[in-house]
């Protein structure tokens, strides 16, 4: 493996699906706070392989844009769109968070899932205001990060900095829910509990025993094995320093 391989490639290559925080567990809370239908126009940031646009074309009927910087994600995110004959209902493109190509009030729902935490605070700032500039009023934002608990500490930042190959920046619960109001967004809640990207139960959970067996059978491989383990140790902390969190945020 690469040195400089980020991680969430690297659980990729190793066969996860889902590589968020809090799992499909989190998702589905977030899913459930946007009251999704048919009708609802729907911007995903960061959509990656598409995963979780394709799971809401699927379930609601809705139309999506999806946004990335990775042009492999979004190699992968297009042909996972034709794979489910999803093309009408589901476009992406290559676009930066902090300068989205969209019209002022032009979404009802953004979802933006892991991808706060990898910015520093000032361009996680500016991400949620372009967020606030392209949602309608009454727009429902939603998103879902790593959050630092009570006995979270430096270290444990850097720890996590190491491990995955990103100067990631995750916030306290009373500092991520500030953004969003200090924003403009109103009705801010949200949910938070255990990481569960590399927890045994929220890997069978997210991707089923097979997927589970697939991405064990590639971490003990002898080039992937130090990262998978230097990874799975800060994810599974038990002092549970990082948790993950949900927010559900209305202009």
């Amino acid at each position: 493996m690469k040195k400089e391989e980020v991680g969430h490639n690297f659980l990729a290559r190793l066969g996860k699906t889902r590589l968020r925080p809090g799992g499909k567990k989190a998702t589905n809370w977030l899913i459930q706070q946007g009251h999704f239908t048919k009708d609802k126009k729907v911007l995903e940031v960061a959509c990656n392989m598409g995963t979780t646009a394709i799971g809401l074309a699927k379930q609601f009927g809705c139309h999506i844009e999806g946004v990335d910087l990775d042009e492999n994600a979004l190699v992968q995110a297009q042909q996972n769109i034709i794979t489910n004959g999803l093309q009408d209902k589901i476009h992406i493109q290559r676009a930066n968070a902090m300068k989205l190509p969209f019209e002022d009030n032009t979404f009802d729902i953004v979802i933006n899932e892991a991808m706060l935490t990898m910015l520093p605070v000032q361009a996680k700032n500016k991400a949620v205001a372009e967020y606030y500039r392209v949602l309608k009023p009454q727009g429902i934002l939603l998103t879902h990060d790593v959050m630092l608990t009570d006995n979270a500490d430096e270290d444990i930042i850097q720890e996590l900095r190491e491990a995955i190959n990103i100067t990631v920046t995750p916030l306290t619960k009373q500092n991520w829910q500030a953004i969003f109001l200090e924003t403009g967004f109103m009705n801010v809640e949200s949910t938070s509990g255990d990481m569960t990207l590399l927890s045994p139960t929220g890997m069978l959970r997210d991707e089923g025993i097979t997927g589970t067996i697939k991405i064990i059978k590639n971490a003990l491989k002898s080039e992937n094995f130090p990262t998978f383990k230097k990874m799975f140790k800060i994810f599974n902390d038990p002092q549970k320093k990082l948790n993950f969190i949900a927010i559900a945020s209305q202009k």
